[in-house]
């Protein structure tokens, strides 16, 4: 009687270990998949995903920000100037390098303001160049061989029943939520 139930216990493992495989390979595909589509979309330029809509944010940037906040930093360096020039005694106590280190800051804020629209572009850039980087070392750093499998497939065949319950469930339910989350996107 012992044979038959050795027989059903070797017959469920067999089935567990392979429905394991299925969903740990199914899994491996859909991350590799998914990471490939992600740094595409991550990847993308503000100009790529949408040209009317960079351009008409760039024209706002240009004709509406950009003199706003020109304006703001006026009202703010002459107020900066007025400022270090009562702290100074009404120019009784004046020193050149005050006025040097005030054009200095007026001439960076300046150069920051109108070149706003270009720094966030070069962010964008980088960020797509670490994305681009990252996403070949994730896809290529989780890539399954067929040895990797092969010694899961062993060391799953290696285990009891029970746990291999539990790490088919576990891997179904993932294969499920990693399924069910790409069927709706």
């Amino acid at each position: 009687m012992d044979f038959i139930i050795d027989a059903i216990v070797e017959w469920l493992k067999g089935l567990l270990v392979d429905g394991i495989m299925g969903n740990l390979d199914g899994l491996f595909n859909n991350v590799n998949q998914s990471v490939g589509e992600i740094a595409t979309q991550v990847g993308t330029t503000p100009a790529d995903w949408n040209a009317g809509v960079f351009s008409m944010i760039r024209q706002i940037s240009e004709t509406a920000i950009l003199p706003i906040a020109g304006v703001i930093l006026t009202f703010v360096m002459t107020y900066e100037l007025i400022q270090m020039l009562i702290d100074r005694n009404n120019l009784h106590d004046v020193d050149t390098w005050m006025f040097f280190k005030w054009v200095f800051k007026t001439f960076v804020a300046v150069m920051i303001l109108t070149n706003t629209f270009n720094i966030v572009l070069a962010v964008f850039d980088v960020s797509q160049h670490v994305i681009q980087q990252s996403a070949g070392i994730i896809q290529n750093g989780t890539e399954i061989t067929t040895d990797v499998m092969d010694s899961l497939r062993t060391e799953l065949e290696a285990m009891e029943l029970g746990p291999l319950f539990g790490l088919w469930l576990q891997s179904f339910l993932i294969q499920l939520i990693v399924g069910h989350t790409r069927w709706c996107n």
